[in-house]
């Protein structure tokens, strides 16, 4: 007896086509359905054994949560995710909502169909080769110098820079002053600069964006050794002689 299916996908025409080939297969198709958005309406009211549901954005936030829903209002209903060759983080993120398994778009209508078959038994359903391949990032992350972080950064002078750091420990413009041996004025522009580059509004948001991002860590081998306010000498005030 053929497995009660639902398949849902952003792309009706992929949708309909696996669909009538798990009827050829002896499966009961209930729906071929789109968009994905809609998924966990249709998957609750009609209580399939098995949703493929298809994503071409796996490690996108929030992308899982028809999923969540589907496993917190029809918990009897096992979800296979198919998807493109995912990263780590996206096989992660699919099981982390629920999903019992993770079949790639590609793959031959027999996967699909044993995949169906495994996850109806309750079985977790990924193919050795996508896990051999996500161990292997994990072991051997790849560098990602185009990262949020290393964007900002290069939008900073290295005085720039100093500043973000010291207006993250909290220090006030007079502080900043003093520690970089400047004018008030002059950190004071420095402090509007950063703001202005890294598109906030005030100090607080600079410093949350800099810690979010990793920014600060890749900062501290760009910024020099730091004088305590206390260890600084102020610069002289303009416009008079000492005597």
């Amino acid at each position: 007896m053929g497995v009660r299916v639902m398949v849902v996908d952003d792309h009706r025409l992929l949708a309909e086509a696996l669909a009538s080939a798990l009827k050829l297969r002896g499966h009961r198709v209930l729906a071929a359905a789109a968009p994905a958005a809609g998924a966990a309406d249709l998957v609750v009211a009609r209580a399939p054994e098995v949703c493929l549901i298809g994503t071409a954005t796996p490690a996108e936030p929030g992308i899982f949560d028809p999923v969540v829903r589907i496993r917190a209002e029809a918990p009897q209903v096992a979800v296979v995710v198919l998807g493109p060759v995912p990263s780590p983080r996206g096989i992660a993120a699919a099981f982390a909502a629920g999903a019992c398994g993770y079949v790639r778009h590609d793959e031959r209508i027999e996967g699909v169909e044993r995949a169906i078959v495994r996850a109806c038994k309750g079985e977790a359903v990924v193919a050795p080769q996508l896990l051999a391949g996500a161990f292997a990032e994990l072991l051997n992350p790849a560098v990602q110098p185009d990262d949020e972080g290393q964007r900002l950064l290069a939008l900073l002078t290295p005085r720039e820079v100093e500043v973000l750091v010291r207006v993250a420990e909290g220090e006030d413009t007079r502080v900043i002053a003093a520690g970089m041996g400047i004018a008030p004025s002059t950190a004071r522009t420095h402090v509007q600069r950063v703001l202005m580059k890294l598109g906030v509004g005030s100090r607080l948001e600079a410093a949350a964006l800099a810690a979010r991002t990793g920014l600060l860590d890749r900062a501290a081998p760009v910024v020099p050794g730091q004088r305590s306010a206390s260890e600084a000498v102020p610069e002289r005030p303009r416009g008079r002689r000492s005597p």
